[in-house]
């Protein structure tokens, strides 16, 4: 059974995410955002770039590509994505990652 987020997290705003399968909920800083992502096994998100991201695994596990070096992330697992560098994923299973974004503005709010 996948763990699920409590409403304090699933109150927050919406991300507007363009993926299928895949939601997640701002917490909007300052000069950053975190985002509570809740990814279902879409496949693979491809490859891209933006500013700096840090980010833990809260539940499940994904295949992550940085800068062309792929590792398996499972729960507890934390890994760093350095700004502008090359990075993909690879979703098999329902997971759960919080993500912090160097970039105030990664993600615009979902419409109501």
């Amino acid at each position: 059974m996948s763990l699920e987020y409590p409403n304090l997290i699933v109150d927050l705003p919406e991300a507007d995410i363009p993926f299928n399968g895949l939601k997640g909920w701002i917490s909007q800083g300052k000069d950053h955002q975190m985002v509570f992502f809740d990814i279902e096994p879409i496949g693979e998100v491809k490859e891209h770039f933006h500013g700096a991201q840090w980010g833990i695994v809260i539940d499940g596990e994904m295949d992550l590509t940085i800068a062309g070096q792929t590792k398996t992330y499972k729960k507890g697992d934390s890994y760093f994505i350095p700004e502008k560098a090359l990075h993909s994923a690879v979703f098999k299973t329902r997971t759960k990652v919080l993500d912090f974004f160097a970039d105030k503005d990664r993600y615009k709010v979902k419409e109501q």
